[in-house]
């Protein structure tokens, strides 16, 4: 008997997320329903992924410095991964701007007396630098501190590779131990249709309404940079400096970028972000050391975001920002995107930092804080697929500077 077809994982995910909206709009007149007995499945499949993300990164990244065996060439590598993730949040930023100054004219005027929001202090530059390493070496792991675990793997590789023969036993268990992560990583990522119909309907059931009101411009203006962002930036990249065609890459991307805007999780996206990256052409020691990187500390997904929403804040107190007042918010968004790594709600100690930096009153984040989810499914979204890119344009770089040595 011929064995029946199954249906490929990438539409089975688009699939769960568009029976996903379906039932979210016909839980919109009792959104309590899919709150209280949807979403908890869609917690249980993210609490899966966070449950293997840590073991995932660890061992990838230990298997990844063991396989390049010189530790000059994770710092090559480590270079070519911040500056692409800098320019490009940079680009993101100016995307932002441009668009919201085209579009302001058609942002609503809201109220904005009796505004409250508490600002979460952003950790200074040398707290941030400090944080990068960790006091123990179970903290890391158990409060999924990606930067840390980052960290904590390069050493441990880096001590494998220095102990030369003696290091060999404890390599070979830490690449075991990194495919045995992989494949429950691969049972995981099955469950990703349900998870994602799970994690879709309620934010639908809650925020149909808001979505169609007085936000919806402001909603439209961000979306359209994530595309103009995802269309420009990452196409022109990946196939200039990665020879890979755009149109390859965003198909290849889809069960990710799925993942990442039903989930709002760079770091819930990271298991599958991984597979499809490799499936791409991305070298496994290269994607496991750029992609957890990058769900730490690239963010041009939220970089837009800033822009949008600092024009769209500064409007409602009737303030127009000066060109040099720009520049600025440019400079800031690009430095926090770093200097807010890892910390929970990035997204919003970030536009803090953008208000404060041009004098504009913090308060205003209260006139966006309700649909912040609906910003964020676009924003996370746009960043891995960043991370991704990023994976095979180094894996390319690599490629190009080994054949030159060869040769």
């Amino acid at each position: 008997m011929e064995k029946k077809k199954r249906i490929a994982l990438p539409l089975q995910i688009f699939i769960g997320l568009a029976l996903g909206i379906i039932a979210g709009l016909c839980f919109m007149g009792a959104p309590e329903i899919a709150v209280d007995y949807i979403k908890p499945f869609g917690t249980i499949f993210l609490n899966l992924i966070k449950f293997i993300v840590v073991p995932i990164v660890f061992f990838s990244i230990i298997s990844g410095v063991i396989s390049m065996k010189d530790i000059r060439k994770v710092g090559s590598i480590g270079v070519k991964t911040v500056v692409y993730y800098l320019c490009t949040t940079a680009f993101a930023i100016v995307i932002g701007l441009v668009l919201a100054n085209l579009f302001k004219g058609g942002f609503p005027v809201l109220e904005v007396s009796n505004l409250e929001y508490e600002a979460k202090e952003a950790p200074s530059l040398m707290d941030t630098i400090v944080a990068i390493f960790p006091s123990n070496i179970i903290e890391p792991f158990a409060s999924a501190t990606m930067l840390q675990v980052i960290v904590a793997s390069l050493f441990f590789g880096f001590g494998i590779i220095l102990a030369g023969e003696k290091g060999e036993a404890f390599g070979k268990f830490m690449e075991s131990a990194n495919e045995v992560s992989m494949k429950i990583m691969s049972f995981i990522i099955a469950l990703s249709p349900i998870g994602v119909f799970a994690l879709i309907t309620p934010v639908v059931a809650e925020n149909g309404p808001k979505i169609l009101g007085s936000l919806a411009m402001v909603l439209l203006v961000a979306y359209i940079g994530y595309i103009l962002h995802a269309v420009l930036v990452y196409s022109s990249t990946v196939k200039l400096m990665g020879g890979l065609s755009p149109l390859k890459f965003f198909k290849g991307m889809f069960p990710a970028m799925m993942m990442a805007f039903s989930s709002s999780s760079s770091v819930g996206a990271l298991p599958l972000n991984i597979e499809c990256s490799e499936k791409l052409g991305a070298r496994r020691d290269i994607a496991s050391f750029t992609l957890p990187l990058g769900a730490t500390i690239n963010m041009d997904g939220t970089a837009i975001y800033q822009g949008v929403c600092a024009i769209f804040i500064a409007s409602c107190f009737g303030i127009s920002l000066t060109l040099p007042q720009q520049l600025t918010i440019i400079l800031t968004a690009t430095l926090a995107s770093i200097g807010t790594a890892g910390v929970p709600g990035a997204g919003m100690i970030m536009l803090a930092m953008v208000l404060q930096s041009v004098g504009l009153p913090v308060e205003g984040i209260a006139l966006v804080a309700g649909v912040d989810r609906i910003f964020d499914m676009g924003r996370t979204t746009v960043n891995i697929t960043g991370d991704a890119a990023c994976a095979i344009i180094v894996t390319k770089l690599e490629e190009k500077k080994e054949a030159k040595r060869a040769g």
